[in-house]
């Protein structure tokens, strides 16, 4: 194990409380979604950790549930009957890169028997940038190449990102 002095130390991070954080929950037909994703601001870059349950489950062991996530440019977790979530935005891509260069591409998230934990550290923003943005859900997992959002299906589940009392 590396210990340079260099090294982030993520148990600490995480025992601290975030920056930020996102509450989420499913759409009209995922009522059953509900996480948290919480953003830490280090001198490393944020560490995001993602916690979710209720996710669709697939008992086909060949496919089972990979769901894109990602931090869209939107303020707000509404929409309509056709996407309840369409005022989440796009992607979150405040320099234009192509797809899956935007700021807000982050890893899958993984099925676990309807959870899924996740965690890593990013410098594609800080903390600050994305107050005010969304995290939202995908159905189906990011293949990082289609334009412009890697395919990644249908948004079923957002949550707002709201600063915490304890910004860093």
């Amino acid at each position: 194990m590396y210990r340079g002095r260099d090294q982030l130390n993520v148990n600490g991070v995480l025992r601290q409380n975030p920056a930020a954080i996102a509450i989420v929950e499913g759409g009209n037909a995922y009522p059953d979604i509900e996480g948290i994703v919480k953003f830490y601001q280090t001198p490393r870059g944020v560490l995001v950790a993602t916690e979710m349950y209720g996710m669709p489950i697939n008992s086909e062991y060949c496919a089972r549930g990979i769901f894109a996530l990602h931090i869209h440019d939107g303020s707000s977790c509404t929409g309509d009957i056709a996407d309840n979530f369409r005022n989440a935005g796009t992607h979150y891509n405040p320099y234009g890169c192509p797809h899956p260069y935007h700021a807000g591409d982050m890893p899958p998230l993984f099925d676990a028997g309807g959870m899924a934990y996740s965690a890593f550290l990013t410098d594609s923003f800080t903390v600050d940038d994305i107050i005010g943005k969304t995290v939202v859900l995908h159905d189906r997992p990011d293949d990082f190449m289609t334009q412009p959002a890697g395919n990644s299906g249908n948004k079923i589940a957002c949550g707002e990102i709201t600063p915490t009392r304890r910004r860093y």
